[in-house]
């Protein structure tokens, strides 16, 4: 089996990349483009006529579309770029993997939903209020449109093994719990926004899950699915555990309740049962996770 993986030199498209090359039965094509490492094939995704080229060589079983520009802030500030990555490249990746008659599965967001009415589930209407959320429900929208049994799974903020603490939205408070250690100066944390953070390797394990299932028996496996952690924090209960975790000093760490910037939603839980009656969902023990993804880099 062939696997084309797009992103996979990014937070999640890396153990989504060592799960399935850890299989015997699977070969990967993996894509990246500013960060291309041994093994993985540099292409630039706006390149259609590269990536139709490349896709009729490699002729994949499997499309794993993980590529995006996920940062809020940055969508906004270019929302054209944006949309070209999000939308443009989802609804070309579609179209192509319809002519090779294969399935894509596309990695989406709970920032879909506006976050006043969560849990959320697979059939409840998006409302998305921000670039970002609604980028991400166009390129849903592209993917569907081209092949309903098309899968797509929404995700909620991610943390894993990072390549700079700045990669994850989650890692990058290590980076002012730590500061605030060391110079004495506030580090003001969002208390209001409720997350249910995943690692990215329980979501590498529920992607490879859901392509088994799908190759094996087609078009039972199609449509929205659901995942997120069980565990509901804000960003100051995030850096909380961090400082447990480590020894480190909360007096100087400020909880803020309220937004700044671009606005996000305020809970955005999602109702992973569909995802639990495949009996491939997993959760990774936030305190545990975290350990292990930060213990290296708090003695940087």
């Amino acid at each position: 089996m062939k696997l084309f993986l797009t992103g996979a030199s990014g937070l999640l498209g890396r153990p989504i990349y060592e799960r399935f090359l850890n299989e015997p039965d699977w070969t990967v094509c993996g894509i990246s483009f500013n960060r291309t490492s041994p093994g993985l094939t540099k292409l630039n995704l706006l390149d259609k006529d590269s990536v139709t080229n490349l896709l009729n060589t490699v002729c994949p079983d499997v499309i794993v579309h993980c590529a995006a520009e996920r940062f809020p802030d940055k969508v906004e500030s270019d929302p054209q770029a944006a949309y070209d990555l999000n939308v443009g490249v989802s609804a070309h990746l579609a179209d192509i993997a319809n002519h090779l008659n294969v399935p894509l599965l596309y990695i989406s967001t709970d920032y879909v939903f506006n976050g006043d009415e969560s849990p959320y589930k697979e059939t409840d209407e998006p409302s998305p209020i921000n670039e970002y959320g609604r980028l991400k429900l166009l390129g849903e929208k592209a993917v569907l449109a081209a092949n309903q049994n098309n899968i797509i799974l929404r995700i909620p903020v991610l943390y894993g093994p990072v390549e700079s603490l700045e990669e994850s939205a989650i890692t990058y408070l290590l980076i002012g719990l730590k500061k605030c250690q060391k110079n004495n100066e506030l580090f003001k944390v969002s208390h209001y926004e409720l997350r249910n953070p995943a690692s990215v390797h329980d979501i590498a394990h529920i992607v490879f899950h859901l392509v088994a299932k799908k190759i094996g028996s087609s078009n039972n496996i199609s449509g929205i699915y659901h995942w997120c952690g069980n565990e509901t924090y804000t960003k100051y209960d995030m850096v909380a555990k961090m400082a447990k975790i480590f020894d480190m000093s909360m007096n100087q760490v400020v909880p803020v309740n309220g937004q700044g910037g671009v606005k996000r939603p305020f809970n955005t839980l999602l109702d992973v049962s569909r995802i639990n009656q495949l009996g491939i969902g997993t959760h990774t023990n936030f305190e545990d996770g975290i350990k292990s993804v930060l213990a290296s880099w708090v003695v940087k």
